[in-house]
């Protein structure tokens, strides 16, 4: 079994502290002592597909774990409160200094972000967006750097992770 499983990491409930706090199959705690179930739910992240005047597709590169180095789309994690298509704006924005002019909503897929030793699930929004220009881009926040590429070739190997890969093979293949 994943070392990095909520149900291998989470030993203790977050309510009253018991360690009578067993796992069940639908991913889901419930504490013996105080009766609180709780649920591991997917956390809600959004990617951009921004494509420039040549075709290239921009790429970003990861500045930290999980997955340093590799390269990613633009975006991030759904703050509370927050609709994915604000977070996906203000994604772009932190990590590039781009201004999303409009977007639409392409398709999902599911993904494990495993972050200090814990396995996070998340549901990956991906849009493609236009942005107002390139004038002022810059890397910034949790990347380290950026990259446009001919989505053609494109060496998938060097993508993150399954979700980002997934989504991109699906746009490209949808032209």
């Amino acid at each position: 079994m994943d070392t990095t499983a909520p149900e291998r990491v989470v030993k203790f409930c977050p309510k009253c502290g018991s360690s009578d706090f067993p796992a069940h199959s639908d991913r889901s705690f419930k504490c013996g002592d105080c009766g609180f179930h709780f649920f591991i739910n997917a956390a809600a992240a959004v990617a951009a597909l921004i494509v420039n005047e040549k075709g290239e597709l921009l790429l970003t590169r990861r500045a930290i774990e999980p997955n340093k180095g590799m390269l990613d789309l633009p975006g991030g994690f759904v703050d509370p409160g927050e609709r994915a298509e604000d977070a996906l704006v203000r994604e772009v924005l932190e990590e590039l200094n781009l201004e999303v002019a409009d977007y639409q909503f392409l398709i999902s897929y599911p993904n494990e972000y495993v972050f200090s030793r814990f396995t996070v699930y998340t549901v990956d929004l991906a849009f493609v967006c236009h942005v107002k220009d390139f004038s002022d881009i810059t890397w910034q926040d949790d990347i380290s750097g950026y990259i446009f590429v001919k989505p053609e070739t494109l060496n998938y190997h060097e993508i993150c992770s399954d979700s980002i890969r997934q989504i991109i093979q699906f746009f490209v293949k949808r032209g």
